[in-house]
């Protein structure tokens, strides 16, 4: 077959191990409107069902002799051009995905649905997204295919988009509410209303650009320089919290800008993407756009296109921001690069540093990595000269660091305290509230309590699907799993003895109630997921404590970082231990960046900081380096570490994650894994094979869950040993009922 009628298309809902570009005939009527970038229509498998796909080249010829023609195209213009096609193809090969996935996150929601973009009016939107890993929910799929067909089509699509407005969702689908609701009961999907986020008004005027300190001139002056440089190229930014790296990013920004440059500014969380767009909506107006899952699909669609278009420059959002068409990229950065939440858990499984990373090489940008915790790898780059380093010396306004003092809760216990908050604490809480000043209280988990537990015969509340405890909430005395969703009523006696049952561990709705009793006259708001689908969002929860001046907010990580009040003097981490001891290889150094971030919410304006650690382990070097907000010294203590055990930077780690209905079949899968990777590794010098074992929380939702791990070497080409592994793996009849993927350096 000759002539420039060949497109090369990658297919939708084709399986990771059957992923490639299918070969079709371009018919005469579409020539010139097949194009590279463009979706079109194609006949596939046996049936010749209608598929949507995405033509990533053009070719004169096919090996094949017999092809099938594409039926439509559905784009009037290409919807990626050649490189990010190429990020596709790249991010195919990076993150064991198939090419269609790669598309579907670089392209905003809006594109998904068949009732084009829809302009919401209300208020409050409710937004649906996956209660279970997205594997599960397409096991699940399956399964539902023929019996509940909506029920299937709603847990593909959010499998593939992650979030989504219910409206949006159920026009796309042609699902129904009642297929929504079966999904909720199930505990396969949560609902939440929330206030949906609109990009505020610009005003015509402009507020001029902040003036630097010396610290901070030299920082954006090394950084502006490698900027202008016109190559690709890597900085690390660090600087204490409350040292001014939002203000050398305005001045960056403003400097590429200058240039006929654009760029993009990711931040983790979404309760932080208001806060970052007021400040530099202050600076650069209708320059921004802000691209986050709390948008409507529509919204997300409409700000894509101002972005693609040329209308704005700038842009804000979390994650998956990092896809957005800006033209003529000069400058992307990655604020609180440490987060974990820059690591997608879903198919495609990137971290938004390593996509940074390949569009910067591809435009020949900067990327531009600030921290007052960076990633011990990052740091570790820094060192070995692959990454500029600069650093902020003290805080911007010459303030000191908060005065910190460590608590020891097993003191607390020999004087009869059994609370969450010790004698220590509730002194300095009621100091502050005398002096009209704002304290924040951090703990690490939500609800009332985490173990409920008869003093009789040590009966305990465990999760009928998933192998944890259930946690309770006293406001509606109901017991429930943060895993799957499962809910269930309180008993008023043991139901096993009837004997007394006994609360154990706090959350924030006990750290709540706790709180009231010692300080009843006082106001009190808790910010957490619960607190935060009930009030319709961050950004209102956080205003009321800004403008009420409310005195006492205790919450989750949400009050950990970005948050800058002038009149919160006091901070206390209600139990440092939370996560210290996990199983992860992170798990301090997730720990150190916590407590130091929200250590780092205090005292930040004229008046003085305190902080309050409290922890059952005050001789603990990590947490004692945090009260010194010591940085260094953490990361020195840490890269000997991970030398001595051969992690990361100094490993990669590339695991092959199973889970299935039945323990001894994943089980099974995962010995033959084991052995395939053990066989196809044993000449790479360093390489070895960690496992089967199990995950943190074993089973989930009734899927058993265990990794197989291969360490070796960066840049040791194994990667594709690993995907065909699980290429294998997908084609066993044996292991039919196993779900299989890969991923690098992954957490629980």
């Amino acid at each position: 077959m000759s002539g420039t009628s060949i497109a090369r298309i990658a297919v939708s809902g084709v399986p990771f191990r059957l992923d490639r570009p299918y070969d079709y005939e371009v018919p005469a009527q579409l020539a010139g409107k097949a194009v590279p970038g463009v979706r079109v229509t194609v006949p596939f498998s046996r049936t010749n069902r209608p598929t949507e796909g995405i033509i990533l080249a053009l070719a004169e010829e096919s090996e094949y002799r017999e092809l099938k023609s594409v039926a439509a195209v559905l784009d009037e213009q290409p919807l990626l051009d050649a490189r990010m096609l190429s990020l596709a193809m790249w991010m195919h090969e990076r993150f064991f995905c198939t090419v269609y996935e790669s598309v579907k996150a670089i392209l905003p929601a809006g594109f998904w649905f068949k009732g084009g973009k829809r302009r919401v009016n209300e208020k409050y939107l409710s937004f649906a997204s996956l209660a279970v890993p997205a594997e599960e929910a397409l096991e699940a799929a399956e399964r539902k295919k023929l019996r509940a067909h909506g029920q299937s089509e709603l847990l593909r699509t959010l499998s593939a988009i992650g979030r989504s407005g219910v409206r949006d969702l159920l026009d796309f689908t042609g699902a129904s509410r009642q297929s929504l609701n079966a999904l909720v009961k199930a505990g396969f999907v949560t609902v939440e209303d929330e206030e949906v986020f609109r990009r505020p008004e610009i005003s015509a005027g402009r507020e001029p650009l902040p003036e630097l300190n010396a610290s901070q001139q030299r920082a954006f002056e090394g950084i502006d320089a490698l900027a202008r440089a016109g190559k690709a190229g890597a900085a690390l930014l660090f600087g204490v919290t409350g040292s001014g790296k939002t203000t050398v990013y305005i001045r960056l920004i403003a400097s590429q800008l200058a240039q006929g440059k654009g760029c993009i500014l990711l931040v983790p969380e979404i309760a932080l993407t208001p806060q970052m767009l007021r400040t530099f909506a202050a600076h650069f107006g209708g320059e921004i756009a802000v691209l986050h899952s709390s948008l409507t699909a529509g919204e997300r669609f409409d700000e894509w296109r101002r972005i693609k278009g040329g209308a704005a420059h700038v842009v804000i959002g979390t994650r998956s921001a990092v896809f957005a068409p800006v033209d003529s990229l000069g400058l992307i950065i990655i604020d609180e690069e440490q987060e974990d939440a820059y690591k997608s858990e879903n198919a495609p499984r990137y971290h938004a540093r390593d996509v940074a990373k390949y569009r910067c090489a591809q435009n020949n940008a900067l990327l531009l990595l600030g921290s007052a915790t960076p990633d011990v790898e990052s740091r570790y780059w820094s060192e070995e000269g692959r990454y500029a380093y600069f650093s902020l010396d003290g805080r911007y306004n010459e303030r000191g660091l908060p005065a910190v003092e460590i608590v020891d809760l097993k003191q607390e216990l020999r004087r009869g305290n059994g609370g969450a908050v010790s004698g220590r604490l509730r002194e300095e809480l009621a100091a502050n509230i005398e002096r009209g000043e704002q304290s924040i209280l951090f703990i690490n988990r939500r609800g009332a309590n985490k173990l409920v537990t008869c003093v009789e015969c040590g009966f305990s509340y465990r999760c009928p699907n998933c192998s944890v405890s259930l946690t309770f909430h006293s406001y509606e005395r109901a017991l429930k799993c943060h895993h799957c969703g499962w809910s269930q009523p309180l008993d008023e006696r043991c139901p096993e003895c009837g004997g007394r049952l006994k609360y154990v561990g706090a959350g924030t709705q006990k750290v709540e109630e706790e709180l009231r009793s010692l300080f009843p006259d006082t106001e009190i708001l808790r910010m957490d997921t619960d607190t935060v689908a009930e009030a319709g969002g961050h950004d209102k929860l956080l205003e009321r404590f800004r403008a009420k001046k409310i005195p006492i907010m205790v919450g989750t990580q949400m009050v950990t970082k970005g948050l800058n009040f002038e009149n919160v003097t006091l901070v206390g981490v209600i139990c440092a231990d939370q996560g210290l001891y996990a199983g992860d290889y992170r798990a301090g150094e997730r720990s150190f960046s916590l407590i130091t971030q929200v250590v780092g919410r205090s005292g930040r304006f004229e008046k003085p900081g305190r902080a309050v650690i409290q922890t059952y382990t005050p001789e603990n070097e990590i947490i004692l380096q945090a009260a010194r907000q010591d940085y260094e010294s953490f990361y020195r203590s840490e890269i000997q570490l991970r030398r001595l055990q051969a992690l990361p930077p100094f490993t990669e780690l590339m695991s092959v994650t199973l889970s299935g209905l039945d323990e001894s079949q994943v089980l099974s899968c995962a010995e033959k894994i084991k052995g395939h990777l053990y066989a196809a590794s044993r000449h790479a010098a360093g390489a070895r094979v960690l496992g089967p074992a199990p995950l943190s929380i074993l089973k989930i939702n009734n899927n058993y869950r265990y990794r197989v791990t291969l360490c070796a070497a960066p840049g040791s080409g194994l990667r594709r040993v690993v995907a065909d592994t699980v290429l294998r793996a997908g084609a066993s009849k044996l292991f039919k009922g196993v779900n299989v993927y890969a991923d690098t350096n992954a957490s629980d």
